[in-house]
């Protein structure tokens, strides 16, 4: 079989030429391209990203970082610092920036001579932190200890020194709980704000009280410094400054003096002293003790100082001005003697106590266990007895008793700039059917007339109550200096009746009432005012018949709360006071709420003779608050050392005088209020037999 021929193609020189050409042109098209595409972006990058590339170029010789602004002041009614800023050198930490943050800890340790304390919680505060917020090792470093860090710093990856401002609080403690405290942001608020400065190592937000409301208009405007630096990160030399803008003073209705007497009056008790101006409403101090010390926080608390701070059942972390309840005791039978009033009974008209009183079934008794005898109203105010006010409450009811409550301000929110307040409870009928499902009882009633039961009040309420039985008017308590407010409306009741109830006040303190302990020792001024005995606990018929123990025998959480609300002078009243010990249990007179609301009103006429007889007591009480607290943080800090075995025990002799020391406390005479007391929520009523 034969296949036909290929012919072959004849390759002239003339068609190579042209093949060569061809591809030639390919080529060289896609060089061209290639090269208008390079000439294209190159000049896209310089001219229209100009400016993108110039910045990011910059960035790479210049470190540009914010100063974060001084916070604005807090001041008080006077102008005098209740809360500044100090000039201050720190170090923090970048966590992202660390290489070998135990390598880099173990030097700042050592460089900074920190405490294990404190070394600890850098390491926690690591472990918690996002990548970008800034970790406190120290503040309040010499100039010695800052350039020490400063020289070092290529060696130190991820340390940030900076000299700035830090927050300060000349009264300590005794401004804990109103002015809060500030701090570093945390995670979620820069994720809510986004806001670069919250990042910065040395700003910090405002976490509590006064500080966190007023948070904005107390952080200014951060300032920038341009520095220049090598490729790697050393500092060569600093270009520009650009300085912030400080942030709004904040000036209060507070006076600055009377808030830190108030705070330390309280000497060694748990609780709190509000004073009002009643011409204006104006809260002059807002004392809540004991409390923490906000230069602490603001500075890195160690986690053994909170913890110290969390286990002390006097609760000093508890804002006890605004967020404590307590049964008001007493101090409502003027409140109830103004309801009465207005039902129609005349103050003339007689009671007799003889000691108890039967409702239904059970039987409900008067301090005083032999009985006052008749008394009209000034008299039951006076001796505060509780028969008195057991019957007249039954002849009017709950009700007209809860609308005379609620009018002198018990149970009502206030506008106030804080971020949280309890408001109490007034009782009545349809309160107990709403919460409950139950039938009001004339018990309840019995009960709530002398403020036991359901009914609870907290110490700035109390105040206010005091306010408006001597004024007549709706004052509103404020805490912003000459902000603007609308003149009060009156409370709703006669002038005529108003005088009843100051003059039987006045009777409890200055005319052999229960409440001569606040007598005032300034001359021409008169006090004022209603005690009140609040009990937690409940008192069984077999504990009357064997005898009521004291407050003294019992433990702290159980003995009653001790409380005192008033105004002076008395013929014209200017300021009203309201003071409430937890658990005092009238055990201590110069330490009871009588007369420490009285010393402090007497601080307001004449602060001289106040402060020195303040500065005599506290001799006794162990120095100032920060004193004490200093003595408390050593005596725990060494407690924890002998439980984890890095300290010997005490030997026994001292353990026994140690023991006896603090077993020993001034005591007086107690409160005659106190002698026989009537119970909480049912617990003033013993169970007939």
């Amino acid at each position: 079989m034969k296949f036909p021929g290929l012919k072959s193609k004849t390759l002239t020189e003339a068609s190579q030429t042209l093949t060569f050409s061809r591809r030639a042109m390919v080529v060289g098209g896609i060089q061209g391209l290639i090269g208008a595409t390079l000439i294209g972006r190159m000049a896209w990058i310089s001219v229209a990203e100009n400016e993108k590339y110039s910045l990011l170029s910059e960035s790479n010789r210049v470190n540009l970082t914010l100063i974060p602004p001084r916070r604005g002041w807090i001041i008080d009614r006077n102008g005098r610092p209740l809360a500044n800023n100090r000039t201050d050198f720190r170090v923090d930490l970048i966590p992202q920036r660390l290489v070998d943050a135990d390598a880099t800890i173990r030097q700042l340790a050592q460089l900074l001579k920190l405490e294990t304390d404190d070394v600890d919680r850098i390491r926690e505060e690591l472990e918690k932190s996002a990548g970008f917020r800034p970790v406190q090792v120290a503040d309040k470093l010499s100039y010695d200890q800052y350039a020490a860090i400063s020289v070092r710093l290529p060696d130190l990856p991820g340390v940030a020194p900076s000299q700035g401002f830090s927050r300060n609080y000349p009264a300590g403690a005794a401004v804990g709980h109103l002015l809060g405290y500030v701090g570093a942001a945390t995670a979620e608020d820069y994720k809510a704000r986004r806001d670069p400065l919250l990042i910065t190592p040395g700003f910090k937000v405002g976490k509590d009280g006064l500080e966190k409301t007023f948070d904005r208009p107390l952080t200014g405007k951060p300032g920038a410094k341009r520095v220049e630096v090598t490729a790697r990160g050393k500092i060569m030399r600093e270009l520009t400054t650009r300085p912030d803008s400080p942030g709004r003073s904040i000036k209060l209705t507070i006076d600055a003096g009377l808030q830190e007497f108030a705070g330390r009056r309280l000497a060694t008790q748990s609780g709190s002293v509000v004073v009002i101006d009643c011409h204006s409403g104006d809260v002059l101090a807002l004392a809540s003790m004991p409390s923490f010390d906000p230069n602490s926080f603001s500075d890195g608390i160690s986690h053994l100082e909170y913890e110290m701070l969390s286990k002390d059942d006097h609760v000093p972390l508890r804002n006890k001005t605004l967020q404590g309840l307590y049964p008001p005791g007493s101090t409502v039978k003027p409140m109830v003697a103004l309801a009465l009033l207005e039902a129609g009974i005349s103050p003339a008209e007689t009671v007799s106590c003889g000691g108890a009183i039967r409702v239904g079934n059970t039987l409900f008794h008067c301090h005083k266990r032999r009985g006052h005898g008749p008394l009209n109203m000034r008299g039951a105010i006076a001796q505060s007895c509780d028969i008195y006010f057991y019957q007249m409450a039954q002849r009017i009811g709950m009700d007209r008793i809860a609308s005379m409550a609620r009018r002198v301000g018990m149970g009502q929110k206030f506008d106030l700039p804080f971020p949280s307040q309890s408001y109490g409870t007034v009782p009545d009928p349809a309160w107990k059917e709403r919460k409950y499902k139950q039938k009001w009882q004339v018990y309840d009633t019995v009960n709530a007339t002398i403020g036991q039961g359901y009914m609870l009040i907290n110490p700035l309420q109390m105040a206010v109550m005091a306010a408006r039985l001597a004024t007549g008017k709706q004052l509103m308590p404020n805490f912003l200096f000459g902000a603007p407010h609308a003149a009060p409306q009156p409370v709703g009741v006669s002038e005529e009746h108003l005088v009843v109830i100051r003059d039987a006040m006045n009777a409890v303190v200055n005319g052999g009432g229960t409440g001569g302990a606040a007598r005032s020792s300034i001359p021409g001024v008169m006090i004022a005012g209603k005690t009140g005995t609040a009990q937690v606990r409940r008192i069984t018929m077999t504990e009357r018949a064997g005898g009521v123990r004291g407050n003294a025998g019992l433990p702290f959480k159980l003995r009653d709360h001790a409380l005192f609300q008033g105004f002076a002078p008395f013929d014209n009243p200017r300021y009203a006071i309201a003071c409430i010990i937890e658990h005092g249990g009238h055990i201590n007179r110069v330490e009871d709420a009588p007369m420490i609301a009285s010393d402090t009103l007497s601080y307001l006429f004449d602060p001289a003779k106040a402060m020195e007889k303040l500065e005599t007591l506290e001799k006794d009480w162990g120095g100032t608050p920060a004193e004490r607290q200093a003595k408390q943080m050593a005596a725990f800090r060494l407690a924890k050392a002998i439980e984890k075995g890095e300290a010997p025990p005490p030997a026994a002799p001292e353990a026994a005088n140690a023991a006896a020391d603090a077993s020993a406390a001034p005591a007086s005479a107690p409160d005659p209020e106190a002698s026989d007391l009537p119970a909480p929520p049912g617990s003033n009523a013993t169970d007939a037999p």
